[in-house]
This record gives C-alpha cells, sequence and structure tokens, in this order.
C-alpha cells in the first residue's frame, strides 16, 4: 500500500501596512517573531510600503535581508490604508492570514489568541479592544454613534471598539480578493461575507514612535466610506425629507393665499418667507450633497482602473509580481518586479 503524505502544517500570513513607520519596524519585527515561535507554524510577514516619505522601506528592506519570512510590496505612491490591506490579501499565501498594524497598538501577542479561535473553527476572528480610554472623549462618544448608525443602516453587525486588527480563514480572503469595489471598508466588507465570526479581547498597546495618521478630517471621510459603500438609505432618507418639506411648503403656501384672499395683501412676513426659501434652499445642497457622495463613487467604480500600482515586490517564492498571480491580474499593476 502506497504510503500517503502527510499533511502540511497550516501556515499564517502577516498582512503589515506601513505608512511612515520607521522608528516602529524593527521592534515590531522582533515581537511578532517571539510570538510566531510560540505558535509554531510556517508563517510569512509582508509589508505594504503604502508611500511612505521617511525611511519605512529602507527599514522594512533591511529586515527582509536579514530574516527569510520577511516579504515587501512597494506601492508607487500612498494609496490609503484599505488598498494596502487589499494588497496584502492579494499577495498572502498563508491557510490564515492576520491583519494588523506595525504601530504597536495591535500587540503581536495577541495573534496567539486569535489563532486559538480559529483552531476552534472561527473564519473570522475579530480582535476586540477593551476599551477606549486613550483616546479623547469625543473621539469615544462619536465612535460609538456612527457604528450604531453604520449597523443601522447597512444592516451589518459592527462595533465600535473593532479595528483591523483581525484574523481570517483562507476562504475568507479567497472571497474577499473577488471584491471588484474600489471604495472598500474593509471592516464592512469583512463583516458582510457572514462567515463564522468570533472575538479576541485586548488592551490597546503604546505606539513605540511616531504619530496617528487619523486626524478627523480623515476619520469623517472614513466615516462616509463607510456609510456610501454598505447602504442607499441615505438616499431614499432624502425623498423623505423632500416629502415632508414639500408639504409644509404647500400648507404655508395655502394659508398665505388664504390670508390674502381674506385680509388682502400683507406685507409684513418679509423675514419668515425668506427663512423658509432660505431654509429649503439649505435642504436642497445637502441633498446634493448626498447624491455628489455616491455620484462620486460610482465614478471612481466605472473607470475601473487598477486597485493599485506595485512599483517592486521583495520576496515572495510563489509569485514575484502582480501580474503573476491569477488572484491578482485584474486589481494591480506592476511596474517592476523585483524578487
Amino acid at each position: 500500500m502506497k504510503k500517503q503524505p502527510l499533511p502540511k502544517p497550516p501556515s499564517l500570513s502577516l498582512v503589515v501596512p506601513i505608512y511612515n513607520e520607521q522608528g516602529n519596524l524593527k521592534n515590531f519585527f522582533d515581537r511578532t517573531s517571539k510570538t510566531m515561535s510560540e505558535i509554531g507554524v510556517p508563517w510569512e510577514m509582508i509589508f505594504i510600503n503604502d508611500g511612505s516619505s521617511d525611511n519605512s522601506l529602507a527599514e522594512a528592506l533591511k529586515l527582509h535581508e536579514q530574516h527569510e519570512e520577511v516579504n515587501v510590496i512597494d506601492l508607487s505612491r500612498n494609496f490609503g490604508k484599505e488598498i494596502a490591506l487589499s494588497a496584502g490579501l492579494d499577495y498572502a499565501s498563508g491557510d490564515a492570514i492576520v491583519e494588523i498594524d506595525a504601530d504597536l497598538e495591535h500587540p503581536p501577542e495577541v495573534i496567539v489568541d486569535l489563532v486559538a479561535r480559529w483552531r476552534e473553527g472561527f473564519q473570522i476572528v475579530f480582535a476586540m479592544r477593551k476599551n477606549r480610554v486613550a483616546e479623547t472623549m469625543l473621539k469615544r462618544v462619536s465612535a460609538k454613534l456612527y457604528y450604531r448608525i453604520f449597523g443601522w443602516l447597512s444592516k451589518i453587525e459592527n462595533h465600535d471598539k473593532l479595528g483591523d486588527f483581525c484574523l481570517l480563514d483562507r476562504c475568507v480572503v479567497d472571497k474577499l480578493i473577488e471584491f471588484p469595489e474600489h471604495n472598500r471598508f474593509m471592516k464592512g466588507l469583512v463583516a458582510w461575507t457572514g462567515f463564522k465570526q468570533g472575538f479576541v479581547t485586548y488592551e490597546l498597546g503604546v505606539r513605540s514612535s511616531g504619530e496617528s495618521k487619523w486626524n478627523y478630517w480623515r476619520l469623517w471621510n472614513f466615516a462616509l466610506e463607510g456609510i456610501t459603500s454598505f447602504s442607499s438609505i441615505p438616499l431614499k432618507l432624502w425623498t423623505y425629507v423632500g416629502v415632508v418639506v414639500a408639504f409644509f411648503a404647500f400648507l404655508y403656501t395655502a394659508i398665505i393665499v388664504a390670508r390674502t384672499i381674506i385680509f388682502g395683501i400683507d406685507v409684513p412676513g418679509y423675514a419668515s418667507l425668506l427663512s423658509v426659501v432660505l431654509f429649503i434652499g439649505g435642504v436642497q445642497l445637502i441633498s446634493l450633497g448626498v447624491l455628489g457622495e455616491y455620484i462620486g463613487r460610482i465614478y471612481t467604480e466605472v473607470k475601473n482602473r487598477p486597485l493599485y500600482i506595485v512599483q517592486d515586490t521583495y520576496g515572495f517564492k510563489q509569485q514575484s509580481k502582480a501580474g503573476d498571480s491569477p488572484r491578482t491580474a485584474d486589481r494591480a499593476t506592476t511596474d517592476i518586479g523585483n524578487s
């Protein structure tokens, strides 16, 4: 009887987007490699340089030269974190993929708990912050309010303590790779897939170097991205607002006409009339703004440009460029491949 080959052990891919994180990468790798040695499975680390203006790429390449587990994708410019994560997922080859930030606010030690839940049969394992006490009151309240609104609009359960720190089974990643949209809200996309979800909790780590890139303006645009990507309710809402405003405008007009017929021309009322005109004008401008948000995203999608452009890759035994892989052929363009 022919001896059957032993099944290979499961492997892990760590997808790490970096943008101006030169001071964190060495410490991050040291802590992560120690954690991975405790888990004891084959692993790879994929740094995605998202157009960093500091020496992040040089630091990542130094780690690549010193450690065979480290692979590097150098994007041609800054495409944003959501796109950088998508690029990492395209290149990841593991049986499970961990999305994690390099700033150490996501403690690498938590990967042990993520893998343990994955081995229990969960296909998506979110790392959930125990609290947000390190953040300002405004940010905590606005995050909680936003995710409640997001859950109501999109019908996708999400939580204000969830971030991009999670583990995804290979079957989940294979489905995410098939998603064609360019305006990407990764937390929503992951939750939308509907696979079996588990959770672990962790204390938010301390950033060892640099500052957060997420100011309130970027967070606001990120919030709009999430809502417009997963719900058309804002468009419907303004339909109802228009009906209500039109009803009251008609009612007010009827009252004015009746008063004029009964009492004659009534000159007073200019201020109230002007207020009504300005109010209706404001409502119209807001509704046009909502329409503009959706039309702008439609415009981006129909152009069908590549999701990202890879300038160089370093490592990757299986493929050296996005164009070499059937998973990424329609999503990325590679100018120079360097394996």
